[in-house]
């Protein structure tokens, strides 16, 4: 994404739904460090290139932080949604 395309990525809605019942529905404005700041720390060591992913955590509500916890399984359909981005949808698939 460019910045014309989102020109506030510190506030955008950001979504997991799995198995069609929503787990997560959050903000970037509560991250702890912004989307600026996160890229400034991270080109001060490594070159970020076009198409660089960076992964930021997760909001509350997944795994054992989850009120009962909750755990993937295969077959579990997850999708991570981020507004004015897309989705993602995949299917969970353990191999032993």
């Amino acid at each position: 994404m460019t910045p014309d395309e989102i020109p506030n990525p510190n506030a955008l809605r950001i979504r997991t739904i799995l198995n069609d019942q929503p787990v997560q529905d959050w903000n970037t404005n509560d991250m702890i460090f912004d989307v600026p700041a996160l890229i400034e720390f991270l080109s001060g060591s490594t070159t970020l290139r076009p198409g660089t992913v960076i992964l930021t955590g997760t909001p509350y509500g997944v795994g054992m932080a989850a009120k009962p916890p909750r755990w993937l399984k295969s077959g579990d359909v997850i999708t991570i949604d981020i507004e004015s981005s897309g989705a993602l949808t995949n299917r969970v698939a353990f191999r032993s």
